[in-house]
């Protein structure tokens, strides 16, 4: 025999004696030694799986509790005893470990009866692991090493004397401290059942859409047959092979030694039955993309995500921790946002987006109701879907004369009364700001004709004239502090005047604020900044809100594993500008769909309710936008050029959507498609809700 061989066998034989003596007589032997160097190790280890801390799937929901996504390292969903059912407890134990229920860890019986075996084979042919050494291995390998240290997770794995001690030891601890259905229930939550699926759970979920409680004697006796080899025993690309093993394990359940076993009639129905698994797998999809009503929720999904991990949950935390995070997302308002959005602008649009954010003003929460665009959330370019956040984030293109708002609210702090008349001159040359080295002279767009009218007045009708020499009056550096104040808290102070994140080390700064201030630029009034959508209806909020700005968020509450609420430091609301100001600018901003630039849009969507408003339009039609809100809900639209060399936008204004013009202009405005798309929106959005007056309202 050659001395390889040999050298297996002495090795087996050794493993026999170790483990013996290593557990029955651990202070009498060099091997007993070894063991309770690690002690305090395996305490800690044992201890760990009694508490079952493993990796859980976290689950984010609407505000009504119905999910939207699911974030997973391994999909697993944590299962109690009472929560398997009996007919899977007995094909695991019949076909993995038929003594489970009788031995204390390591079954002597199949221990000695594999080390007869290998013996005569000269290889290592059979572990005789039991249910609770593999769930010891199990836990070691996808729990303590898992993803993050592939290394270790081998080490978990290796054929060695001292893994299978470390396994047994820990094994017999567990057996002391835990009941059988206890170990039973954390090995069924553990084990891998292939497609990226753990635990029964998971499993249940996974391979037939129902949960494990429900699990009859065939769907358990495949599971059971899949634990053996996850891979080549998928029973949707390896059918035959699946169904003769869940065939055996079927028979091996009648065995009367189990003391869950099932009678030969029963099991003879079982093996009639057709497989059934689910096709596609009813295993979720993990993050963002295509869970719940994937192409609608995602965008709000992406402004999750970030939030919390500006609280302090990372991904990470998210894929392990098994946090139930219930948002704000309201349905009602997803659906008609969405339905509005498209039906300006179809999804598949060449060079076209139109992104709507919806927020619920409040004086100690603006809560965030809806993030949606005519694109879907996706990875499909094709199908007009895109993966980035084009409704929460900074665009690169402005709101035009929605700016105009915050100069607006500048010169009311100042004391001036929006009943105050004002000059609007056909064209205006500020003595303050320059175009370069040249004099700075704009107009007014098409329309808009000359002559004095007041404040109300001008917030309706859009003079750019009136505005820039507002600005001049009130001060650039108010009217920029003062969009900052009343909710562009990330354009103005976050990026650059690019719409790009600043760095930490400034090497793309400064910030959009600075950099207006520190250039003198006198066109911000006119909105040429790059621009959040949902910012940009944050600000309806803080007005509607008496003043009180608040950032928009995305929770209702965070939950752990164990239901327990998780403390979240938010960031605090606060009184940007006083309820007098905020009363005053939401009535200057009153007249917009009754006397302004918003008023064919209004009318044809047969909008009755008292509302502000406030169109922009950039100077090229790149991009234009329509910020207005109700006492009860605040929202904002952004139509803008989202191509690789954006154009001119037309707005034909009748059936046909808008489409790219060319680069020699367009003639797309704020009252156009942002407006249509926000008064249908915001019509199904206020059914059944009481018409409410406007602050600053006799």
């Amino acid at each position: 025999m050659r001395s390889g061989v040999l050298l297996k066998m002495f090795g087996l034989c050794v493993l026999a004696g170790v483990l013996v003596a290593a557990l029955l007589l651990p202070m009498a032997t060099g091997a007993g030694a070894m063991v309770n160097q690690t002690t305090d190790a395996m305490s800690k280890m044992s201890s760990s799986l009694a508490r079952q801390d493993m990796p859980q799937v976290s689950t984010v929901t609407d505000k009504d509790g119905e999910p939207i996504a699911y974030f997973f390292q391994d999909y697993r969903v944590e299962t109690r005893p009472d929560e398997i059912s009996e007919y899977m407890k007995a094909a695991i134990t019949a076909v993995e470990d038929k003594r489970f229920w009788d031995h204390g860890g390591v079954d002597w019986h199949g221990t000695m009866r594999a080390l007869a075996t290998n013996l005569s084979s000269g290889e290592a042919a059979q572990g005789a692991s039991t249910i609770t050494q593999q769930y010891v291995k199990n836990y070691l390998v996808h729990v303590v090493a898992g993803a993050d240290n592939p290394i270790e997770a081998e080490k978990a794995k290796e054929t060695t004397i001292a893994r299978k001690l470390r396994e047994a030891k820990i094994a017999v601890e567990l057996e002391r401290t835990m009941t059988k259905e206890e170990i039973l229930t954390g090995y069924l939550n553990v084990v891998p059942f292939g497609n990226q699926t753990f635990g029964v759970g998971a499993a249940a979920q996974t391979y037939f859409g129902t949960t494990p409680d429900k699990l009859t004697i065939a769907q358990s006796a495949l599971l059971a047959a899949i634990v053996n080899q996850p891979g080549s025993l998928n029973p949707n690309s390896n059918p035959e092979d699946a169904k003769k093993r869940r065939d055996l394990v079927i028979d091996l359940m009648t065995d009367p030694t189990n003391n869950k076993f099932i009678t030969k009639e029963d099991a003879e129905r079982a093996k009639q039955e057709p497989l059934n698994t689910l096709s596609p797998l009813g295993r979720p999809p993990n993050g963002c993309v295509g869970v719940g009503d994937g192409t609608t929720d995602g965008f709000f999904c992406t402004y999750v995500v970030d939030y919390l991990d500006r609280l302090g949950i990372d991904r990470k935390m998210l894929q392990t921790g098994g946090y139930t995070i219930r948002t704000t997302l309201d349905r009602k308002s997803t659906d008609a946002a969405k339905a509005a959005a498209e039906a300006q602008v179809p999804t598949q649009t060449e060079g076209i987006a139109n992104a709507m954010a919806v927020v619920e003003p409040g004086k100690d929460k603006h809560k965030v109701r809806a993030l949606v665009a005519n694109r879907d959330y996706g990875n499909d370019a094709s199908k007009g879907q895109t993966a980035y956040d084009i409704v929460s984030r900074v665009q690169p293109f402005g709101a035009g004369s929605v700016y105009k708002v915050f100069t607006a609210a500048a010169a009311i702090e100042q004391g001036m009364s929006i009943h105050d008349v004002i000059d609007v001159p056909a064209s205006y040359t500020s003595r303050v700001y320059r175009n370069g080295n040249a004099p700075y002279t704009v107009g007014n767009a098409d329309g808009v004709a000359p002559g004095p009218r007041t404040l109300q007045m001008a917030l309706a009708t859009s003079p750019n004239t009136a505005f820039v020499a507002l600005s001049e009056r009130v001060g650039l550096n108010n009217v920029v502090d003062m969009a900052t104040r009343l909710g562009l808290r990330n354009g103005m102070n976050r990026v650059n005047t690019s719409g790009q994140t600043l760095k930490a080390d400034g090497s793309n700064g400064p910030s959009q604020a600075e950099a207006i201030k520190k250039g003198n630029r006198g066109a911000f009034t006119l909105g040429f900044s790059p621009t959040s959508v949902l910012e940009l209806s944050n600000v309806g909020a803080t007005i509607m809100s008496e003043g009180v700005y608040c950032p928009p968020t995305p929770l209702e509450e965070v939950t752990d594993r164990h239901g327990n609420p998780v403390p979240l430091n938010e960031p605090k609301c606060e009184q940007a500008v006083s309820p007098q100001v905020a009363a005053a600018l939401a009535q200057g901003m009153s007249k917009d769909d009754t006397d302004g630039t918003s008023r064919a849009a209004a009318q044809a969507a047969g909008w009755t309710r008292p509302m502000i408003g406030k169109t922009g339009t950039t100077q090229e039609h790149k991009s234009a936008a329509f910020l207005a809100a109700t006492p009860q809900m605040s929202g904002a639209v952004l139509t803008y050029a989202d191509g690789a060399r954006p154009q001119g936008i037309c707005d034909s204004g009748g059936d046909e959507p808008p489409s790219l013009c060319g680069r020699n202009g367009g003639n797309i405005y704020g009252g156009k498609v942002p407006a249509r798309t926000w008064f249908a929106a915001m019509n199904r959005i206020h059914e059944g809700l009481p018409v409410a007056p406007l602050p600053g309202s006799p």
